[in-house]
């Protein structure tokens, strides 16, 4: 596998420039139609046409091993294993075409370009309808531009083989189509997948604390990805695991709600010769493909900000199943539900499985006590599950720029780590890049990833410097994160000024519009803190305990915060005097002394 060399050369970070070039080339095709189709829609085109073009030239060289075994067994009822063995892969194509012989019959295009598509196996014939090209199929040739397109993708150079391009240059290839395609149709990119360098740290940190017993003892894991756009995460796992050992047993499985990316997915699997029924289109928090199944590892990216209105209903039915069901715990408020991919992936977790997963800044402090979010994360902390949270650069995304964090979810903690939770300012550990994308200004570079992988693993409360950037570690106890919400209340006056009671044994009636809440860590007395805090301010209050809430969050922010004093006021009264010199000067050249033109 290629092994992740951080450079300047394109917006993915291309391992050579032979790749990009191909990029490029595939992408220039869509001038063939650019007066039938507007740019926001030529990925309808280019997308499936690669897709096609892959498996035409990864099949060639056992083609003509394929259709003499169709001859020989296509009277037998059950043909797919003979065929799959000719192929060499888990799928194949028995019709007389291929992109060359259809170049060799202009006047039939249509028809035979279907009949070319008809005869791949029905895997295959599954993902070209997830793109829904049949349309555009007609459309082309009815304009006169499906012989062009198919002319310009069987130039040499735009051959797909295998030997000539590998599984992971071909992930990197659909990447960049498929963030041209998003940036043409004004649609944020990153909803279909993550920059790589922030993946290889993902993948790093998963694998930090297993890398000497893979090595001794061979590997052999499941990779799930709840929200796999085109797979790259899932291709980024494998890589790392076949790094450690060549001979390593990874079992990817993967589900994505987008078509046209599943679509991506799953040839790229059937390419790799893994097996793609483990690559499942639907709506994760409303449609499980994945139930009853646990897997070692969990590598994920969902959508933040983004409402839940359309899964609903499912959410909330499945909420009410208890531990039958994966929302039990609780559910965040209806205009972001990123946290409940957190519990789809608990929920998924082996035993002794881990998760690495993305998320933005509302999910350390969203939701007050008893709230779904902080159930939530209580759920995580107090099941002691929360292993580490490592907060990302800002502008590191394609599609944001705001701070985001790696949250490391452990079913089975090292025992340095039982009871307590890492968090990591990284915030530092980037490099700027001379060209932006998007929103993507900053690198995570191999150095500065390797640095946040040995802050994570030495485990410490310790600063580590890069080239003066600072990324440091804090390790906190589970508790230090919990507080109760405790109310306070102030007895009410009449008119009179006395004191309101009600009941047998006058009890005070609280002031509604004096009430007030606090927040008392869990580590402290609830009682000493009332009367050291309170009760001196207000030594008539009193707290009301049966509404005492329980409640978690994280203020990553003020643990990481560092005093800066301000500038003394004559050095900003001298800055400003220099600064109206300098404006009085410059008017003077304009307008020339006494303001005259």
């Amino acid at each position: 596998p290629h092994s992740f060399n951080l450079t300047e050369a394109s917006p993915f970070n291309l391992p050579d420039n032979n790749i990009q070039e191909k990029s490029n080339l595939i992408w220039s095709i869509a001038d063939l139609i650019r007066e039938y189709y507007k740019p926001h829609e030529y990925g309808k085109v280019i997308l499936p046409m690669c897709v096609i073009k892959r498996f035409n030239d990864v099949l060639a060289p056992t083609r003509q091993k394929v259709w003499d075994t169709y001859d020989q067994v296509k009277h037998l009822e059950v043909i797919d294993g003979f065929l799959e063995t000719a192929s060499g892969y888990k799928f194949y194509n028995i019709s007389p075409f291929d992109f060359q012989k259809l170049c060799n019959d202009a006047t039939h295009i249509e028809k035979n370009f279907r009949e070319y598509i008809n005869g791949f196996s029905d895997n295959v014939q599954d993902i070209i309808e997830n793109f829904e090209f049949d349309r555009e199929i007609t459309k082309l040739a009815n304009n006169g531009m499906l012989f062009l397109i198919i002319e310009a993708f069987n130039k040499p150079s735009a051959y797909m083989g295998a030997d000539k391009i590998t599984a992971v240059d071909m992930g990197y290839i659909f990447e960049d189509l498929v963030r041209r395609f998003s940036e043409s149709y004004d649609e944020q990119a990153g909803a279909h997948f993550t920059s790589r360098d922030i993946i290889y740290l993902m993948t790093d940190l998963l694998i930090s604390e297993d890398k000497e017993t893979m090595i001794e003892e061979g590997v052999a894991k499941t990779v799930y990805d709840m929200t796999m756009g085109t797979s790259q995460m899932l291709t980024c796992m494998t890589e790392r695991l076949l790094e450690l050992d060549a001979e390593a047993d990874v079992k990817v499985f993967g589900q994505e709600l987008n078509p046209e990316t599943f679509a991506i997915a799953k040839a790229d699997m059937l390419i790799r010769g893994g097996n793609s029924d483990n690559m499942r289109q639907g709506n994760t928090l409303s449609d499980d493909k994945f139930k009853g199944y646990t897997f070692d590892y969990i590598i994920s990216n969902p959508p933040f900000g983004i409402e839940w209105k359309v899964e609903k209903n499912a959410v909330e039915a499945e909420a009410k199943l208890g531990d039958q069901g994966r929302f039990s715990v609780g559910l965040p408020k209806i205009s972001d539900g990123q946290m409940l991919f957190d519990l789809n992936g608990i929920a998924k977790l082996k035993d002794d499985g881990r998760m690495a997963i993305i998320h933005n800044g509302s999910s350390l402090f969203t939701g007050a006590a008893e709230s779904g979010e902080s159930e939530i994360r209580r759920y995580m902390i107090e099941s002691d599950w929360l292993d580490a949270i490592v907060q990302l650069s800002t502008d590191v995304f394609y599609n944001t720029g705001i701070t985001t964090y790696i949250w490391i979810i452990s079913k089975n903690k090292s025992e340095e780590r039982q009871g307590k939770v890492q968090l990591i300012d990284a915030s530092k550990m980037v490099v700027s890049r001379r060209k932006n994308i998007g929103s993507k200004r900053n690198d995570i570079t191999e150095e500065c990833r390797k640095m946040i992988v040995t802050a994570y693993g030495e485990f410490k409360n310790k600063s580590y410097e890069l080239d003066g950037k600072v990324c440091e570690s804090k390790i906190f106890n589970n508790e230090d994160f919990g507080f109760n919400r405790i109310q306070i209340d102030s007895p009410s006056y009449d008119e009179d000024g006395k004191l309101i009671t009600k009941g047998k044994k006058n009890q005070l009636v609280a002031d509604a519009a004096k009430r007030d809440f606090e927040n008392v860590p869990l580590t402290e007395d609830i009682d000493s803190y009332f009367e050291r805090e309170v009760k001196p301010y207000n030594p008539e209050a009193w707290i009301e305990k049966s509404k005492t809430k329980v409640g978690y969050e994280i203020p990553f922010t003020r643990y990481f915060y560092k005093y800066e004093a301000p500038e003394k006021a004559e050095v900003i009264a001298e800055r400003i005097t220099n600064h109206e010199k300098e404006i009085m000067t410059s008017l003077e050249k304009l307008f020339g002394k006494g303001g005259n033109v």
